[in-house]
């Protein structure tokens, strides 16, 4: 996945809480109760990142897992209406999130845990199908892995040598 360095600070971010688990480690005087918090950061403009934070109280494993998010931000392409500039298959352990472009007008079709990785990324027109497990946090990866392989057609057109019209046909 590649990772730009996008300075957070600059960017007007809103964040969302996508789960909190309660997760326990067993030691030698009986079991110890942390939480562990799934963030996503977004200015839904075309920067995303994904954070997880675990701490002893929530709060202090959301603001961990904040931190973590804007430390992973990545940049999305944008077409013109707002959706993503060709189809493509995120994936992430066994986790597979489908992204299929879309016109003007259909909005955000997706899953839960897709559904706020592409809100705080800025897409407003996609539908997205999540394939294989359906484990938030893989689910959140897979979706964030699918949107920062993707290239515009100007990516495409000067890697290979061409013009903009010789890629789109």
């Amino acid at each position: 996945m590649k990772r730009t360095n996008i300075d957070a600070t600059q960017l007007e971010l809103a964040d969302t809480v996508v789960a909190i688990k309660r997760v326990s480690k067993t030691v030698k005087g009986g079991r110890t109760m942390r939480f562990s918090a799934l963030v996503v950061v977004g200015d839904k403009n075309g920067h995303v990142g994904v954070g997880m934070g675990k701490a002893a109280e929530i709060p202090e494993a959301i603001r961990k897992g904040k931190q973590a998010a804007e430390k992973n931000m990545i940049t999305v392409p944008l077409d013109e209406n707002k959706s993503i500039p060709h189809d493509f298959i995120g994936k992430f352990g066994s986790a597979s999130v489908l992204l299929k472009k879309s016109p003007e007008g259909t909005g955000i079709i997706a899953g839960g845990p897709a559904r706020s990785v592409l809100e705080f990324a800025g897409v407003e027109n996609i539908r997205t199908k999540s394939l294989g497990s359906s484990n938030k946090a893989n689910v959140v990866l897979a979706t964030l892995a699918g949107l920062a392989a993707l290239k515009t057609p100007e990516e495409v057109a000067k890697r290979r040598g061409k013009t903009v019209e010789e890629i789109i046909g």
